[in-house]
């Protein structure tokens, strides 16, 4: 039995990985935390997300939980998610990120640390989207440059960082396919006059409206043709399944920063 905790357990994700969590054979839910001071702290974890009371309450100390538990799934903000992973290398303990709007310097910290216990980092846990990610770059390769690339995403009105983190590991795969640099290829914003578009580009376009799941499409303009693929989450279920399968996963490896590609065994 995978004993399981959820950091950000009041969230969107969080409530939906605390339903899923109470009907996944082998796991078991050993803690809910949320930041201090939240409003739903002391509170059980269960009505919370709405399932009726499993005798498992809302705290704000990671601490005091993970000598009962295995693995800890983050999804709530960089700098709560970093401190968390603190915690999770202090004990050797394994866990599952899917806690996106990291800076580049966040994001180093977090792969140094990442490296010493057993962790799945990915912006998004769904299968579709990484099956995506891992085979969109050789169709990049396979059009060439004449085709030029858009990445556009949709998501809720309250997601906070743009573009999403599931845009950028999918823009990130199109160059690599490509052998480009999206440092130096991403167009993140147009407006005005903006010249005639460069072979060598990847425009990245973010919308933010009413409760989108999520969207993403990659489109390539070819002379006389254009492809579209599009993925769109219906629920967030879609994440919070891949999530807890990573959780699984992710127990039975050596200490290492793991895809959800290796989870699903594309890696």
């Amino acid at each position: 039995m995978v004993r399981t905790i959820i950091a950000g357990a009041a969230g969107r994700m969080g409530m939906r990985l605390i339903a899923l969590a109470q009907e996944t054979d082998g796991l078991s839910l050993t803690g809910a935390i949320e930041r201090k001071e939240h409003s739903a702290l002391g509170k059980d974890a269960g009505e919370i997300a709405q399932i009726g009371k499993i005798g498992i309450l809302l705290n704000d100390n990671l601490h005091t939980c993970l000598a009962q538990s295995d693995v800890v799934i983050d999804f709530t903000g960089p700098t709560s998610c970093l401190a968390n992973l603190e915690q999770v290398v202090n004990t050797s303990k394994a866990m599952v990120i899917g806690t996106t709007g990291f800076s580049e310097k966040e994001l180093t910290q977090l792969k140094s640390l990442a490296m010493k216990v057993p962790c799945v980092f990915s912006p998004n846990m769904s299968v579709g989207i990484n099956i995506l990610v891992n085979t969109i770059g050789k169709i990049a390769q396979s059009l060439g440059e004449t085709y030029n690339i858009e990445v556009i995403e949709a998501h809720h009105n309250k997601k906070k960082d743009a573009p999403s983190g599931t845009a950028l590991k999918l823009a990130e795969a199109l160059a690599a396919g490509m052998e480009w640099d999206l440092q130096e290829v991403g167009v993140y914003a147009r407006h005005g006059i903006t010249d005639e578009r460069k072979t060598r580009e990847i425009g990245m376009q973010t919308i933010r409206a009413g409760d989108i799941v999520g969207d993403h499409t990659i489109l390539f303009g070819g002379p006389g043709e254009r492809i579209e693929i599009t993925h769109r989450a219906h629920t967030r279920d879609t994440f919070a399944r891949g999530a807890l399968r990573a959780a699984q996963w992710v127990v039975e490896q050596p200490p290492g920063l793991y895809s959800m590609g290796n989870v699903l065994g594309l890696e």
